[in-house]
Formats: C-alpha cells, sequence, structure tokens
C-alpha cells in the first residue's frame, strides 16, 4: 500500500515539474497533504508497518540557485555553478554577498522558500576555527549548514540563524587545507562533517563528499565521518578512500521514519546503500569502514517490537564482515527547538510534552528535555544487548 501511494505521489509530482516553477510552492503544498496523512495513526501504521519498503530519494532539485559573487571567484564555486547548469537549474548570480529575500510572510512561509533554495556562498573565516564535537568526533568542519530533507523533529531547528536554506561552501580547497593544522601527529584524528547538512543529499549538486573523501584518503593521521539519511552512494563507490572515511547512515523505526522523516530514502534503501559502501572492491563495493546511528531513538507505543524489526533487517542486510560502529541516540529537544519545529510542521504528531520528560542541563545554563532515568535505561538495555546479539564484532561508540 505505501508503495503504491508513493509511486502515485512520485508521478504526480513528475507531471507538475514544469508546473513547480510556475508555481512555486505546489511541491511543498503536496508535501503537507502527504504529511497530514502521515499524520492519521490509523493510517501512518498501515502505511510505516513494515520498513521493508526500499524507497530510494529522489535527488534533490533546488527551485532556485543562487551564487555569492565570493562564490563565483572560487574555483571550487565554478564546479559547483558547471554542475547545476548541467542539470537545468534556474541560476540567479546576486550582486552582492549576503542573502536577502528569503523571508515569508510568517514563519512557515519562510520555510517553504528556504527549502526550495541552494544558495552557493563562501563559509566565512569564523568557521576555520574548528569546534571539538565529542563523542561523534574530535573536530567538526562543515561543508555545507542546512539540509533538504523535511524530519518533523530536526536537530538544526534552532541551531542555525536565519531561513534555513541550503548553503554550499565555495572555498572547501581553503577548508580542506586548514584541517591539518588540526591534526595530531601519530594519533588518529577524526572529523565530522554531517553536523549541519546532510551531504549526500546535495552531492549531486556539489560534489563536496567526493572531494573530502579524496582528501582524507591522502592523510596518514586525518580520518573522516560522514552520515546521511539518502542512498545515491555509487558515485563514492571508487574513491580512493584509503580506509579513512567512515561511512554512516541514520535509521529509525518504521512508525518514526514513516511519520518524521520526509524527503529521506527508506530505510531499507539506506542498509541497502551502507551495504554498497562496505562490501569488498572485489564484490562491486567501496570496501569502506561503516556505521549505524540509530536516531533519534523514540519510545513510541510498542518500540521493543519496532527496534527488533530494524535490527532484524540491518543483520539480513549486513550479513558479511564489515568494520561496524553503532551510535545510539536517543531523543531530546529544548524549548527553541520546540518552538520553531512547530512553526515548521505545525500538524506534527511528534511528542515533545514537557511533562514526560526529564530536564537535563549543560555546564552553559541550556535546557533539554530528555527521557526520565528510567526510559533511558530500558531503552540503553534494549539496544546494547541486541546490537551485541546480532553484531558480536561490531563496537557501540555510545549511547545518549
Amino acid at each position: 500500500m505505501h508503495e503504491g501511494v508513493n509511486k502515485t505521489l512520485s508521478s504526480a509530482l513528475s507531471k507538475q515539474a514544469i508546473a513547480n516553477r510556475a508555481s512555486p510552492g505546489f511541491a511543498y503544498f503536496f508535501y503537507r497533504i502527504w504529511s497530514n496523512i502521515l499524520s492519521n495513526p490509523v493510517v501512518a501504521d498501515k502505511l510505516t508497518s513494515s520498513s521493508s519498503n526500499i524507497r530510494s530519494a529522489r535527488l534533490w532539485m533546488p527551485e532556485q540557485v543562487l551564487f555569492t559573487p565570493a562564490a563565483l571567484d572560487e574555483p571550487w564555486g565554478q564546479q559547483i555553478l558547471a554542475r547545476v547548469q548541467s542539470l537545468g537549474l534556474p541560476v540567479e548570480a546576486l550582486t552582492h554577498n549576503r542573502l536577502t529575500g528569503l523571508r515569508g510572510e510568517d514563519e512557515r512561509a519562510t520555510y517553504d522558500i528556504a527549502k526550495r533554495t541552494l544558495a552557493v556562498v563562501t563559509a566565512p573565516p569564523s568557521q576555520l576555527k574548528l569546534s571539538p564535537i565529542p563523542p561523534s568526533a574530535d573536530w567538526q568542519f562543515h561543508l555545507a549548514q542546512g539540509c533538504p530533507a523535511h524530519c518533523q523533529y530536526c536537530y538544526l531547528a534552532g541551531s542555525l540563524s536565519g531561513p534555513p536554506v541550503i548553503r554550499a561552501y565555495a572555498n572547501l580547497p581553503q577548508i580542506l587545507e586548514n584541517l591539518a593544522a588540526y591534526e595530531q601527529k601519530d594519533q588518529v584524528t577524526t572529523f565530522e562533517v554531517s553536523c549541519y547538512t546532510d551531504p549526500l543529499g546535495i552531492e549531486h549538486l556539489t560534489g563536496s563528499l567526493a572531494e573530502c573523501i579524496r582528501y582524507f584518503g591522502t592523510r596518514e593521521d586525518g580520518y573522516l565521518r560522514w552520515v546521511s539519511k539518502f542512498d545515491a552512494v555509487d558515485e563514492l563507490l571508487d574513491l580512493p578512500h584509503n580506509g579513512h572515511t567512515r561511512c554512516r547512515v541514520s535509521v529509525n523505526a518504521a512508525p518514526v521514519s514513516g511519520r518524521f522523516e520526509g524527503g529521506t530514502a527508506s530505510v531499507s534503501s539506506r542498509l541497502q546503500a551502507l551495504r554498497k559502501l562496505a562490501l569488498p572492491r572485489a564484490e562491486g563495493g567501496g570496501g569502506y569502514p561503516i556505521g549505524v546511528v540509530i536516531a533519534p531513538i523514540m519510545a513510541v507505543e510498542d518500540w521493543q517490537m519496532h527496534y527488533t524489526r530494524l535490527l532484524d533487517e540491518m543483520s539480513e542486510v549486513l550479513d558479511f564482515d564489515s568494520d561496524l560502529t553503532f551510535e545510539l541516540i536517543s531523543h531530546r529537544f529544548t524549548p527553541g527547538s520546540k518552538d520553531v519545529l512547530q512553526t515548521w510542521y505545525p500538524h506534527s504528531k511528534l511528542d515533545m510534552d514537557e511533562e514526560n520528560r526529564s530536564v537535563k542541563r549543560n555546564k552553559f545554563g541550556g535546557t533539554k528535555y530528555v527521557y526520565d532515568g528510567d526510559t533511558m535505561k530500558g531503552l540503553r538495555r534494549f539496544f546494547e544487548g541486541e546490537i551485541s546479539r546480532r553484531f558480536p564484532k561490531a563496537h557501540i561508540l555510545y549511547w545518549t
């Protein structure tokens, strides 16, 4: 049923591709209808009762691509320009380096405009001063900010200022050259590139993830980490990564992925992509170290059953020896992120009731709402036990 509805939806969107140019809100309007369908618990349960549906994500094609003058001065910016022009996307060369005119009448309209826009800019000098990001990696750096997906629990909500435009950085060579200063000689140093974007979701437009993989393939002590909810990995399989890039997919149980992760590949497609990345080169794969990020883990009704199904599918797909890690992240939200998410997705059924959560404060005074201690212990015990049973050679890097 789910597959049939998706085919109908995809067909309708394809037939309206030209109309979208004349009426930019059509695709987003259609997405809203689909989100409302999935918001109905009865319908959603029928559509998301199984994660076995393999559905590749449609490549994100922005309705406008903006280039700042500084971005066009960069050789990598010219490479991105050639890519988007080859796809027939409308390009506008701005007269100044600030992004303006991207706000609508309200926050929902602003979200609509921003999510249909790719802006190619240069990363500011402040981004060359890296920040640590434990427990994921030693350091984080950015090839872009903003994400084309529509996850209703989005961690970027409230984290980035201004409209959630997808910004790709044209000065990538400068960004990569800067990383060497953060490497520790004769010591493994890890770098996360997925904090503020899904790099695979925009790779067909930028080529920046592949360039990062090539760069880290030349390093002695530097290692790259990236994670995605997309599945277009074929162009990455033959890159000279030399084992210095760990490719991860973010997955979730069917009721969570089906209801709250709009615009992404199905979980089954993500796992198949991970299989491709991990298989040896001799078997047509990429030979990469891989990882699974289960996030955000939600204590939904019958969560043990739904997450058992997810782990069962993982063990079926990853049925060979591989360098595999797990990262386990429970759902949490902040007052700020809740406010933003409720303006972006006013009809969402995502549970953000503070009465059902415990308060967690960081050293800077920030507040997060997390599951209570007993729920957290039960979730952690379940995942650590089930993963160890199915994947005895895998490493669980952290639970949070």
